[in-house]
């Protein structure tokens, strides 16, 4: 159920993050003059899809690790349920064109979905340091 998940949170992170790189780079072509008419060429949508896929995946191992082990340990459920909220959250957000920011809709549900049932404090090492300092 996890790759499903993941699946799916990476399909909407890619929705959102697409959107703005793509809106960007269209932006700028059509301020310098580049493009006469404000549209969306296919290599823009292919370059902005490749960085994405170069970025996630030669730097998306150190980003999952420490959301994933270090901020919270999560079982393979609570990172379903995490990935599933953040994808759902950023589905809802592409949908309507409302930018959001990725990693707070990861971090946000991660945290969530990691808090401890019994005590209602959450579970980890790092959450302590981003809260006391508030």
């Amino acid at each position: 159920m996890q790759i499903i998940s993941s699946a799916w949170f990476a399909l909407t992170h890619g929705a959102n993050d697409g959107q703005k790189t793509m809106g960007i780079i269209v932006l700028i072509l059509f301020s310098t003059g580049l493009m006469p008419e404000l549209e969306m060429p296919l290599w823009v949508i292919f370059a902005a899809a490749s960085a994405m896929a170069l970025g996630t995946f030669f730097g998306g191992y150190k980003v999952i690790k420490t959301l994933g082990m270090k901020i919270v340990k999560l079982k393979p459920y609570q990172g379903f349920a995490a990935e599933t909220g953040g994808g759902i959250m950023l589905a809802v957000f592409s949908t309507f064109g409302i930018p959001a920011s990725t990693t707070h809709a990861i971090t946000g549900t991660i945290m969530g979905a990691g808090a401890d049932e019994e005590s209602g404090r959450y579970v980890g090492k790092l959450e302590n340091e981003l809260f006391s300092h508030g």
